[in-house]
């Protein structure tokens, strides 16, 4: 397997990203399970941009990364200084790492018109930057900025830029789609033409780093490394200016799944999905279910006969098995669903459900489950409210407690005001809350009142909601689907979440149901009975 390497740029590059800002702390954990992950190595910053990141730098040396190395990124020195006497160069230095990431500029037309120097005086830049960081112990990663609009634009000095940095010491040299302009077949092109320039025996120091403008970074990248590129560059989940960067949760599987490359160690490859998901969490970043390879959907299966087939065989509709990247399959339950779909999600429920296709139980939910559908539930979602269902349609559920009325208060000048009377058991409890609009208010009532019997709840928060008009042409009579994601905060079940539904003819009722369900799932699972 001939070996890639991997630099993930998740913490300088992605976090130019829009709506992304890194805390010390958040950027260290992000560097820890990077380095777990396995690649060799981690952009954290550049220690000339802030005084974070010269904190990040500091704080990391205390980190065991294994085999992987912190990388510092800065800029070749400034037309007017040496680099000797420049900020940013020093700053580099300071960083105290043993690789360091510095860029130039390779758009013959770019360097007069956006550094103001000469051509032959930006190579003397990029020239003396390296020897003078490769003379102080660093080992330097060249990444030539808009190398492919340069060589589109002045083939041989974007040659020439590439040949004065290896001349200096360079160990890399970076052909960067800095504007993410470029398609699959340019950059098999000109990697290519690169290659030849350099003779074979200097290809092994050829480098990409895209970015994803026409949606093509990713195959950008396989293409590149189709064409002897031995160094890929881009962001764990592909943030990054503007639309992003080569996505290396799809581009390190792609390459060692499909293509035998070696990216990380084979055993590391199950814990990517987990990676990107903790660094989306950590970024507050909410993954795209339909990812590659990490989405919550990347093997889901929701039509009847494709169910059927990957049950049977799973290349059918698979095209890797999802454990090898840590991923699962999931089955969607909807009106399109089969009795077989069904069978499996009752099977896995638990409680130690043995139910074969024949039994009576099927063909009732199965019933159920469109009947409820054509009324605007959708279950696909929902397995915690699908879940509270089957129990319910086989006489094991049973209730913890019991809505006996709410009322909401609403005026424009005022926060909502939700009231609640609710029986558990032989007791009955009635509570008033005030909440930032009526689902809110809704909500802080009835754990208000629940929680005098339950406290346990006071661990369960609700993460996210969403609401979708179903039959938008009734205008204000359309039926109101609600989606309410719920979790464990606290507590040795903290980390797990669940989704619920509701639906109905206005948004409070179909809210409220969502909310019943999923306080009743939590105390279900409180109390195994789930």
């Amino acid at each position: 397997m001939k070996k890639i390497e991997i630099l993930d740029t998740t913490l300088r590059d992605g976090a130019q990203s829009e709506g992304i800002s890194f805390s010390l702390r958040d950027k260290l954990n992000i560097i820890e399970r990077l380095s777990r992950f396995g690649v060799d190595f981690i952009e954290a910053g550049n220690p000339a941009s802030n005084p974070k990141d010269i904190e990040v730098f500091e704080k990391a040396k205390l980190l065991n990364l294994g085999h992987s190395q912190l990388v510092a990124f800065g800029s070749t020195s400034r037309k007017d200084n040496s680099p000797e006497t420049d900020n940013g160069i020093n700053a580099l230095l300071a960083a105290g790492t043993k690789f360091v990431s510095v860029f130039g500029k390779s758009h013959a037309s770019q360097v007069g018109s956006v550094l103001r120097v000469t051509l032959d005086e930006n190579l003397s830049m990029i020239r003396r930057t390296i020897e003078h960081l490769k003379g102080r112990g660093r080992e330097v990663i060249f990444d030539a900025e808009h190398f492919f609009d340069g060589y589109k634009s002045d083939k041989e000095y974007a040659l020439s830029v590439l040949k004065t940095a290896k001349k200096a010491g360079a160990i890399n040299l970076i052909l960067c789609d800095t504007n993410g302009g470029c398609f699959p077949d340019e950059i098999t092109e000109i990697t290519k033409a690169v290659t030849r320039c350099l003779s074979p025996s200097n290809c092994d120091i050829i480098g990409i780093h895209c970015h994803d403008d026409t949606g093509c970074a990713v195959a950008n990248t396989i293409a590149a490394v189709k064409s002897s590129a031995t160094h890929v560059q881009g962001t764990f989940i592909g943030i990054g200016e503007r639309c992003g960067n080569a996505n290396l949760s799809a581009v390190i599987p792609n390459l060692q799944l499909k293509l035998g490359y070696l990216c990380v160690e084979p055993k590391n490859m199950e814990g990517i999905t987990e990676t990107a998901r903790f660094i989306g969490e950590v970024a507050n970043v909410r993954l795209p279910r339909n990812m590659p390879y990490v989405g919550g959907a990347a093997f889901s299966h929701k039509g009847g006969m494709h169910i059927d087939g990957v049950m049977k065989s799973p290349e059918s509709f698979e095209h890797i098995p999802p454990e090898k990247v840590g991923n699962e399959r999931n089955l969607l339950l909807s009106e399109m669903s089969g009795r077989g779909t069904l069978l499996q999600k009752l099977n896995a429920i638990g409680r130690n459900l043995t139910i074969m296709k024949n039994d009576p139980i099927v063909e009732k939910l199965t019933n159920r489950v469109k009947e409820l559908e054509h009324k605007g539930y959708q279950f696909e979602a929902a397995d915690a409210s699908f879940e509270l269902l089957v129990l319910q349609e086989m006489g094991l559920f049973k209730p913890h407690f019991k809505i006996l009325e709410y009322n909401i208060v609403s005026s424009l000048s005022k926060a909502c005001k939700a009231k609640v009377r609710i029986s558990a058991g032989e007791y009955t409890e009635e509570t008033e809350a005030s909440g930032n609009g009526p689902v809110n208010a809704l909500d802080m009532a009835l754990r208000k009142a629940l929680e005098v019997f339950y406290p346990e709840l006071s661990a369960v928060k609700l993460s996210d909601y969403k609401v979708r008009i179903i039959n938008g042409d009734d205008n204000t009579a359309a039926i109101t689907r609600v989606l309410m994601e719920s979790g464990f905060y606290s507590g040795g079940n903290s980390g797990t979440t669940w989704t619920t539904v509701g639906a109905g003819d206005n948004i409070i009722s179909a809210s409220m149901v969502a909310l019943v369900d999923s306080l009743e799932y939590a105390l279900q699972k409180f109390h195994n009975f789930l």
